[in-house]
């Protein structure tokens, strides 16, 4: 029986066309299926063919996943495999691609050698978001924004169920460690490299003088609570809308230890990525 990798694609099919088409044959050529759900089929208007599983659901059951997008196309992957131990091999086609494994100019070697296992696996850790009875999994962080056009939230948030603080802001933003060289590295936060357990809370624009971000341990969990009698607060899940922060409302957020899986070029380390990323560190001497 063929190995199956499912695949997800970003937003602008016309950019990963001809790296898709490069996929699919490298697939064939060494006897996997690549599985695409109805989203995907209709995106690239795919057609029945060799080695394909067309508007097929996102089953569990995989042997590999194949991302070819940004961070968030990537994300949709994790999440979408969350404890299942299957790996993540991200395509980078967005801007900064801090977890692709590879770069379009390398594809079909890239893609061989995945096929072939031949990759590190890193365990990636979650939060747990709760609120009203619903739960969603964020793999780098969870954001709590102003709403357009309304007065600055007022936000507290506590930890280990004690108040740490309450500021005046334009939000807050709770990230995981590969999460932390997003939003949160924005607001000044602290970047914490993969493999450090705990979760980073930063604070977007705060009316405050002492603000500081904190990194929490990762037994201890936290919530957040809106302190406004009026404003409602967005909540986003790894930059996608999910509920509003009602005045007086209440979300909670804890860390979930090796929740998704990612590929990555073997010898890779946190600290290539980061140099690679964002750029060496300036010579001040």
């Amino acid at each position: 029986m063929s190995k199956v990798a499912t695949v997800f694609t970003h937003r602008r099919p016309d950019e990963t066309r001809a790296a898709l088409a490069e996929v699919i044959e490298v697939a064939r050529a060494n006897g996997w299926t690549l599985r695409f759900d109805v989203t995907e089929t209709e995106k690239h208007g795919l057609t029945p063919g060799e080695a394909l599983e067309l508007g097929a659901p996102v089953a569990r059951e995989a042997d590999l996943c194949i991302a070819l997008g940004g961070d968030g196309t990537i994300l949709h992957g994790l999440r979408a495999y969350a404890n299942t131990g299957v790996p993540v091999f991200g395509i980078n086609f967005g801007e900064v691609g801090f977890l692709a494994t590879i770069d379009p100019d390398g594809i079909g070697a890239g893609v061989e050698r995945a096929l072939r296992g031949e990759f590190d696996v890193l365990r990636l850790p979650g939060i747990e978001v709760e609120s009203g009875g619903r739960s969603w999994l964020a793999m780098n962080d969870v954001s709590f924004h102003r709403q357009q056009g309304l007065r600055v939230a007022d936000l507290a948030f506590d930890v280990a169920e004690e108040e740490v603080g309450r500021v005046r802001c334009d939000g807050l933003v709770i990230a995981t460690p590969a999460g932390s060289t997003g939003y949160n590295l924005a607001n000044g936060g602290p970047v914490m490299a993969w493999g450090v357990e705990g979760l980073a809370v930063s604070f977007i624009a705060p009316h405050s003088l002492t603000a500081r971000a904190l990194v929490v341990a990762p037994q201890d969990g936290i919530a957040v609570r809106s302190r406004s009698q009026e404003e409602p607060v967005d909540v986003g899940v790894d930059g996608r809308p999910v509920c509003e922060l009602p005045p007086g409302g209440r979300v909670t957020a804890r860390f979930r230890d090796g929740v998704g899986t990612l590929a990555q070029t073997p010898g890779a380390s946190f600290y290539h990525r980061l140099r690679e990323k964002f750029g060496r560190l300036a010579n001040t001497a």
